[in-house]
């Protein structure tokens, strides 16, 4: 059962931020396993488990705070830790998935396709704009169960819509549904546990809608 992360949480993440370094880490792994990871599996398994009763094709991954060799440029570590929930279908950041994740300054969670291929965008665009009422519709009863609106990086050059509700979205090139909150006592209640999840399970039908594009 989650009791909620602890300022030694954020005493860790702002330690690797400042010292990531394998002597700082190893001196400290155990704080690490503690105050951050098992109280983010925790979490992940308490937040999982309504949502993957509702779409059985869910799975849960908890990222690790290693970062990948190939792509450390010196910093061995990362400086936060999420987990995700979504359907397996490679590379998860092509993918639409449901996210938590705690930085040093804060936390966020809701909906996120970080970094979608240019194609599968495309077809997203023609496909909205052929039947664009289900989608403002879908948009519209994500705000009001979650509070949150679909936004996400710009294009430089704004792309050509053919119907003017749809122009914020033709002008996206990921997409973000999420909430961002600067580090407070949220963050260490138990109550975070059904935050997360009420917010995550108003965000899945947008998901579900969404992975038939991605």
């Amino acid at each position: 059962m989650f009791k909620g992360f602890c300022p030694e949480t954020i005493d860790f993440l702002w330690g690797i931020r400042l010292n990531n370094r394998k002597d700082w880490f190893e001196a400290h792994k155990q704080e690490y396993l503690e105050t951050l990871y098992e109280p983010m599996k925790e979490l992940g398994a308490q937040v999982y488990a309504p949502l993957q009763a509702a779409d059985p094709g869910l799975q849960l991954h908890v990222s690790r705070i290693y970062r990948d060799a190939r792509y450390a440029h010196g910093l061995p570590y990362k400086d936060s830790l999420w987990f995700s929930i979504r359907h397996d279908r490679g590379y998860w950041g092509e993918h639409p998935c449901l996210y938590f994740e705690v930085l040093p300054e804060s936390y966020g969670f809701g909906f996120g396709l970080p970094w979608p291929r240019a194609d599968a965008m495309q077809g997203f665009r023609e496909a909205i704009a052929a039947r664009p009422e289900p989608f403002l519709e879908l948009l519209a009863q994500t705000e009001r169960d979650t509070g949150l609106v679909l936004s996400g990086e710009t294009y430089k050059r704004p792309r050509p819509c053919p119907d003017p509700r749809l122009v914020p979205y033709f002008q996206l090139k990921n997409l973000l549904c999420c909430r961002d909150i600067p580090v407070d006592e949220g963050l260490f209640s138990p109550a975070l546990a059904d935050e997360v999840a009420g917010t995550l399970r108003g965000l899945l039908p947008l998901y579900q809608e969404l992975q038939r594009f991605f």
